[in-house]
């Protein structure tokens, strides 16, 4: 039977048949992949705009498999006609289908881990991971069945290879002369050129539901995007106005009466100036692992996998209005330090030029303390030994941990006792050498693949919950304190607990207000009235207030408040991922993205929601002040020591 020359037949039967045959499936498991992501989450979106969603998913899609295809048409373009005539080229073609198939079915399985994570396509933070490989892949290793994973990866690609193998073979033995080839390539790299140089992955935002908007992205090209744009100049994307008028904004925003500030107008410099003596106390700031305000049976969680901390609050000084700056640990690490407000792309720990800067360590050292930086697991892992190691922290982490307090491992580090039981060895060793001490601990317990010693609490590591690897970390921080209440040195020390960032960040807004509430405590019940403090608290506050409660005198460059010695009424905070930065006063909103776009709101607190508004001139004049002026200080060497 004559086969028919139809158009179908002319798109296969031609020699870039296996090149439109593997573009097909790309689209086609990417369109699986979001049906399945859609059906994963679907209460979470707006469904009046899902069909929406899917029409721009499938240019993106399309655009996506037009890069992934290059190589293949390239081959397909240069190889000569007959080309099975040599016994290399078939296998060559079978390899390329079968490691395409397998990226292909592996970046969908990752797509689904990677959405159960962050409630998102791939983006900046599956960038900022993959430098860290062997941190990840040892999580991955540990918190699934990688035999049965890699078992039905090869298996999935196999089933795909079959039905497109014949095909492809046919279409690679037709005869084409070069010259139609080349015309036939030269125009399918119009595909390509066109996503590259035009399409802007911001074209998959239809609409304010943030999940509607990922669902319409294609995870291949959402991860591409994100490699070339993971720093991002405040300048060239967000409003801006004249330096000059920012900065005379923050000096009268960060104007106290404890404040003198320097002559240059474009200088937040300022001397601090204490109404008493300057106490000789210790700090011990315990940065938890994604510790959500919502764990605490405080804001109303019925698990109670918080007892120790809950247990604290009557005998702290509780913020009960404390609001990470960000969704990463390097975003909290940044805020504690550094005391500034998140500006868009990397973390300032990530960044080049981070060295000698002003920070809370830098203070803290000039005032004669041992300052260290205390982590349990290696300190490569996001830049953070180089930062704190360049900032006047001496970097402690568990490379240098004996064997002794180590009971449990992970690929993130030692289990948090270990961790906690080497801090007390150097608090005792600052103390017998006569020397106030300033520890700053990172835990890595509470996280994936959240396991933990056995026997200590009443949820068995192999059970691998979140609420389990709280519960553990909460229970080392119990174990800390009341070792340390058994020390000489303990009656004179600030302990401080804080986290870095809450579990998650996703919500149906881009900034959810509600997934950045974190708790934060003073424990010193010999130095510290215990108090609810109500004020609205940014995670950047937390190192002027510790040092306003310490009275030191100093020169100050930190954008936080000292939030004892503020006007009422003046409480801020700030909110961001990687592109969207959020400034909260007063119950509205002032959310700053790129291509200079605003977006004025009144955010929900409770549920994340947010209800446009009115502009606000003074409230968008206020938040580029914070934030371009952050970006300023940072770039032109006015945050440095």
């Amino acid at each position: 039977m004559t086969k028919l020359n139809t158009p179908v037949n002319k798109i296969f039967n031609n020699r870039f048949g296996p090149v439109v045959l593997l573009a097909m499936l790309i689209t086609g498991v990417s369109f699986i992949t979001r049906v399945g992501l859609l059906i994963w989450s679907f209460i979470d979106f707006n469904k009046s705009t899902i069909p929406l969603s899917f029409i721009t998913g499938f240019f993106f899609d399309c655009i996506a498999a037009s890069f992934f295809v290059l190589p293949l048409a390239l081959y397909c373009w240069l190889m000569k006609d007959s080309l099975f005539k040599k016994k290399w080229q078939r296998p060559v073609l079978y390899f390329f289908f079968i490691i395409s198939i397998i990226i292909i079915v592996f970046n969908a399985i990752a797509e689904f881990a990677f959405w159960n994570e962050f409630k998102s396509r791939f983006n900046f933070i599956a960038v900022d991971y993959l430098v860290y490989t062997n941190e990840v892949m040892n999580n991955i290793i540990e918190s699934y069945n990688m035999p049965v994973a890699v078992s039905a990866l090869l298996l999935a690609g196999f089933i795909l290879f079959l039905p497109v193998r014949k095909k492809a073979e046919a279409s690679m033995q037709t005869s084409m002369r070069f010259k139609k080839r080349t015309g036939i390539f030269l125009l399918y790299l119009l595909f390509p050129l066109f996503g590259y140089f035009v399409v802007k992955n911001t074209w998959k935002n239809i609409g304010s539901n943030r999940y509607n908007n990922e669902l319409g992205g294609n995870g291949m090209y959402e991860f591409g995007a994100a490699f070339w744009n993971n720093e991002i100049n405040y300048n060239d994307f967000y409003i801006t106005r004249n330096d000059t008028v920012n900065i005379a904004v923050l000096r009268k925003l960060l104007q106290a009466p404890n404040a003198v500030f320097s002559a240059d107008p474009l200088s937040v410099e300022r001397k601090i100036t204490g109404d008493e003596p300057e106490r000789k106390w210790n700090v011990v700031l315990v940065s938890v692992e994604s510790l959500s305000g919502d764990y605490l049976r405080f804001f109303g969680n019925k698990n109670n996998v918080t007892p120790y901390l809950d247990s604290l609050i009557p005998h702290s000084l509780f913020f009960s209005n404390f609001y990470a700056s960000g969704t990463r640990t390097v975003r909290g690490l940044e805020a504690l330090s550094l005391a500034i407000p998140p500006t868009p792309g990397q973390s300032i720990v990530r960044r080049p030029d981070n060295e000698n800067l002003f920070s809370m360590g830098s203070v803290l050292k000039a005032k004669g303390y041992d300052v260290r930086y205390i982590y349990g697991g290696n300190s490569f892992f996001d830049n953070m030994g180089y930062f704190f190691g360049h900032n006047d922290y001496t970097v402690l982490d568990k490379r240098d941990i004996p064997q002794k307090y180590v009971h449990h491992t992970t690929a993130w580090g030692i289990d948090d006792e270990g961790t906690f039981d080497y801090t007390l060895e150097q608090c005792d060793k600052s103390y017998k050498e006569g020397k106030l001490f300033f520890n700053h601990i990172m835990t890595v317990s509470n996280h994936r693949p959240y396991t933990y010693p056995e026997g200590k609490i009443d949820i068995p590591p192999s059970a691998q919950t979140a609420e389990g690897a709280v519960k553990y970390t909460d229970y080392a921080i119990h174990e800390f304190l009341e070792s340390a209440a058994r020390k000489p040195w303990f009656h004179r020390t600030l302990f401080v607990i804080v986290a870095d960032h809450c579990s998650r960040s996703a919500g149906k807004t881009d900034l959810p207000v509600n997934n950045y509430h974190i708790p934060c405590l003073i424990y010193a019940p010999e130095l510290i009235q215990p108090l609810i403090e109500k004020k609205l608290s940014s995670q950047i506050d937390l190192a002027p207030t510790l040092l306003g409660l310490l009275n030191l005198n100093y020169t100050s460059r930190f954008l936080g408040y000292d939030l004892y010695k503020i006007k009422p009424g003046s409480e801020r905070i700030f909110i961001s991922t990687y592109q969207n930065l959020g400034y909260i006063r007063d119950g509205k909103m002032a959310a700053l993205s790129p291509q200079q776009k605003v977006i004025f709101s009144r955010p929900d607190f409770i549920t994340g929601t947010a209800t446009n508004m009115p502009d606000s001139d003074t409230l968008l004049g206020e938040a580029i002040a914070w934030y371009q002026g952050a970006n300023y200080l940072f770039k032109s060497g006015k945050y440095s020591k």
